[in-house]
């Protein structure tokens, strides 16, 4: 099953919209096939026929019958996708947040995602972790959308409906998928030359791997006594790259780019955009227009020595 497909919905707003669509889908079939028939009927009835020497059929002017039926049964038929609209719209946006919930601020950037967890004291980058939430026991989680520059917009097909970022304008949304599983999503609105490759990464997990994860995160990375490693951070510091990333314990402190704590526990970088392996992170280090053309970071101009020096550093922070 693809992970992006709309018609597999995994969590509860996702299945609210399919089913408004499925009704209004219906709704209008049925309208297509009653207007549709009606039309071949008239056709048909109506054609000119052999011997036939009238340039028009019999002509009925007034009835107030075919009039009031035309009025009302359209109007109906508004009333009733606007009520059920109406109840979709209210289930999602007034959902209550029962004890457990998760809360997580969500920070487009062009063109990469910052998570925060306020609550754990987590900030991660393009991938983000939640505990599935057991029918039984609703633990939902809880997004507040903000965005640092233009306008972006939160999708995850199977999991919610899009949901817009807008500069000084908070918004929100929620999901709780009940099964783990990865579910992709994509930046919905055009945000700039990389809008493309500003992908969403969901984990939903089991809640003793989701907690293994938050205590993974919630460590501060250990010093190496490698002397490769130590140069390596020393080139780190020493560059701009602390201007726009944070590692903590260390000077690097810039909020510009994603938080580097933990990059080696994600298995992707550049919002997506390739697999975090050693190799494609040396090429992002060096030229990140390789990956992703018109990315903002910039090359940083290292040698090949110090940039060995520095991939090696930034593998060991997981």
């Amino acid at each position: 099953m693809s992970p992006t497909n709309i018609f597999a919905p995994a969590s509860t707003p996702a299945d609210s919209i399919f089913g408004l669509s499925m009704f209004v889908i219906f709704t209008v079939t049925a309208i297509f096939i009653v207007v549709g028939a009606l039309l071949t009927y008239a056709i048909v009835k109506f054609r000119n026929k052999n011997g036939d020497d009238r340039t028009e059929p019999a002509q009925i002017y007034g009835s107030s019958q075919v009039e009031m039926a035309w009025t009302v049964i359209p109007v109906l038929i508004v009333v009733a996708l606007s009520l059920a609209t109406a109840r979709v719209i209210a289930s999602v946006q007034d959902a209550p947040r029962p004890p457990g919930a998760l809360e997580v601020t969500v920070i487009g950037h062009q063109y990469w995602w910052e998570y925060r967890y306020p609550k754990l004291n987590i900030v991660t980058a393009n991938e983000l972790h939640i505990p599935v939430s057991d029918p039984a026991r609703p633990t939902p989680t809880f997004l507040t959308l903000l965005s640092a520059d233009t306008d972006h917009s939160f999708w995850v097909p199977r999991l919610g409906g899009k949901t817009d970022l807008i500069p000084n304008h908070p918004n929100s949304m929620w999901i709780d998928p009940p099964e783990p599983g990865l579910y992709l999503g994509q930046c919905a609105q055009y945000c700039g030359v990389q809008h493309a490759k500003m992908l969403i990464r969901v984990y939903a997990q089991k809640r003793e791997d989701f907690d293994r994860w938050v205590h993974q995160q919630q460590q501060l990375p250990h010093a190496s006594a490698d002397a490769a490693i130590s140069a390596g951070q020393r080139v780190f510091e020493s560059t701009a790259c602390v201007n726009c990333h944070t590692v903590s314990g260390t000077s690097a402190n810039g909020r510009f780019g994603p938080d580097l704590t933990h990059l080696m526990s994600r298995e992707t970088i550049a919002s997506g955009a390739a697999a975090n392996t050693p190799e494609m992170l040396r090429l992002w280090i060096k030229n990140p227009d390789a990956i992703k053309p018109g990315s903002k970071m910039p090359a940083m101009g290292l040698s090949d020595r110090d940039l060995d020096r520095v991939t090696a550093y930034l593998e060991t922070l997981r």
